[in-house]
């Protein structure tokens, strides 16, 4: 079936000292303190489904595949949180036992969507990797102002060989996670049944995009990375509400304005593997009604440690009281080194250093620009001529009273527009009506009545709705420790190859067995304890 999963790197503090975890630990299991299915290298499947393994300095937390469905981007979200919950938990019992203390810090989330075609069905318009082109154009605008924050720098879109993946920075908050899976999935999936993937689509349909921006090379492996440089100016440090943007149209509009075009555009396709809570979240933060993290003063602090200020079932404190927020001048200090200000300002020289580089690559003869200098500035000071020709370095510059904005006669509403005091509540009460029923009982008597669980409405989403999917109840049975009778034999899972295969081992006489999920999906009756 047709499947999405996702996963998130966390970098680790130990001591607040920031380390390698591999190097530290060598493989998962020296801070999980019971037995767990293994998988490949330093990976490790959890019991609740996922995986944990590291890679490149960063630990990192695997879903396990789910077949695309309604309410499916909700399902994979909550399983993400899950193995952040199990995987935070353990590093505290390790941390309690050894007397050290444990930070994870976000550091990115990468969603992955089936791309299903077949090599032989494929053309030199409408491949894996022209869809991944057309979708670096697509889809920066919206995510970045439902994923991302004011220090983010870039969307990523990879084509993974059968699968297409989308990089952005970790959203700390649950319900805001939700929206941008529901919002990513949404677009990818209609955009892999155009007929064709050519950027000439662009100009055919009502799809707003930044004139003028090209993608550039993702960082790691194949791909495209539309950086916050590749702009006029940083959309994540620019007023979301602004008309700054011109479209490939020519029309001025706003990020939030393209975003909403651009996700209405989509919205079928988004309604089809959402539910209706993420749904109605997505679009109040498309048409202003929920706050965007790009509407904050500075990064949520949440981000500095995952799973402690912010767990499935919470919404961080800077949403919950936006107004105070704004009322914060001084953002929090203590794990970020440089100001707002500071960081707009080294962005800018980065901005600066590449079109340098750009202006040089886009010459007719190499260094043409550079030679044309030398020579009309021949009789020129030379330490002038020096200073012209070398890109300015990207550090950051000494603070200027003339561009902080941290002074006593600052408010709020110099760094963003103010927004209406009322918070969105994302909780189930949010949506029941205020006014008296037929009873004569209103929503807060109904809320308080003995007969609803106070637990139900203290969640970021409507957890008691959301139903676990047909391939997540493999993965479950795979991981509880039960036995799998096959026949007139019982069959013990042993191991996990890829995320598509278990292996299994026959208790009479130790012979090993490879199973699919699809295979083992036809046999969940099958399973004892």
């Amino acid at each position: 079936m047709p499947v999405i999963g996702m996963e998130s790197e966390f970098n680790v503090w130990l001591d607040e000292v920031e380390i390698n975890p591999e190097t530290y630990w060598k493989h998962p299991s020296a801070f999980i303190d019971r037995p767990l299915l293994t998988r490949e290298k330093t990976s490790l499947q959890l019991p609740t489904g996922g995986a944990v393994y590291f890679d490149r300095g960063v630990i990192e937390v695997v879903t396990p595949v789910i077949e695309l469905a309604p309410q499916s981007t909700a399902r994979m979200v909550r399983n993400l949180w899950e193995q952040i919950g199990f995987v935070r938990d353990q590093l505290t019992n390790w941390g309690k036992k050894t007397g050290h203390t444990v930070r994870l810090k976000a550091y990115s989330s990468h969603y992955n969507i089936t791309y299903e075609i077949p090599k032989s069905q494929q053309t030199r318009t409408r491949n894996e990797k022209a869809l991944a082109l057309l979708l670096a154009y697509i889809l920066p605008v919206p995510v970045m102002l439902v994923a991302s924050n004011r220090r983010s720098t870039g969307v990523g879109v990879r084509p993974r060989g059968g699968r297409i993946e989308v990089t952005v920075d970790f959203t700390p908050d649950p319900g805001l996670m939700i929206a941008a899976a529901t919002l990513i999935v949404g677009i990818v999936r209609e955009v892999i049944s155009w007929p064709s993937y050519d950027l000439s689509m662009l100009e055919k349909l009502p799809i707003p995009v930044i004139a003028g921006v090209v993608p550039g090379k993702h960082t790691t492996r194949k791909g495209w990375l539309t950086k916050d440089f590749h702009y006029e100016q940083s959309p994540y440090t620019a007023d979301v509400n602004a008309p700054l943007w011109t479209t490939q149209f020519g029309d001025m509009k706003s990020l939030r304005q393209i975003a909403k075009e651009t996700a209405w555009f989509f919205r079928k396709s988004i309604r089809r593997y959402s539910d209706p809570f993420s749904f109605r979240l997505l679009f109040a933060i498309l048409d202003g009604r929920a706050p965007s993290l790009l509407e904050l003063i500075d990064r949520p602090s949440a981000y500095e440690d995952v799973g402690r200020l912010c767990r499935w079932g919470m919404v961080i404190h800077e949403l919950k009281n936006y107004e105070s927020e704004m009322r914060l001048l001084a953002p929090w200090r203590e794990w970020n080194g440089e100001s707002i200000d500071e960081y707009v300002i080294e962005r800018q020289h980065a901005r600066e250093k590449h079109q340098t580089e750009m202006a040089n690559v886009s010459a007719e003869v190499p260094r043409a620009r550079t030679r044309s200098l030398r020579a009309a500035c021949a009789k020129t000071d030379e330490a002038k001529l020096s200073n012209d020709l070398q890109p300015r370095a990207v550090q950051a510059s000494p603070k200027r009273k003339a561009l902080l904005s941290r002074r006593r006669s600052d408010r709020p509403g110099k760094l963003v527009p103010r927004r209406p005091s009322q918070y969105l509540d994302r909780r189930g009460t949010s949506l029941l009506a205020s006014n008296n029923n037929g009873n004569g009982q209103g929503a807060a008597e109904r809320r308080a009545s003995p007969d609803r669980r106070h637990h139900d409405y203290t969640i970021a989403f409507p957890d008691r709705r959301l139903t676990r999917s047909a391939y997540e109840k493999v993965f479950l049975k795979l991981v509880s420790g039960s036995r799998l009778r096959v026949g007139n034999d019982f069959y013990k899972p042993i191991g996990m190859k890829g995320w598509y295969h278990a292996v299994f081992r026959r208790e009479s006489d130790g012979a090993e067995k490879l199973l699919s999920i699809d295979q083992l999906l036809k046999k969940m009756q099958d399973w004892t304890s």
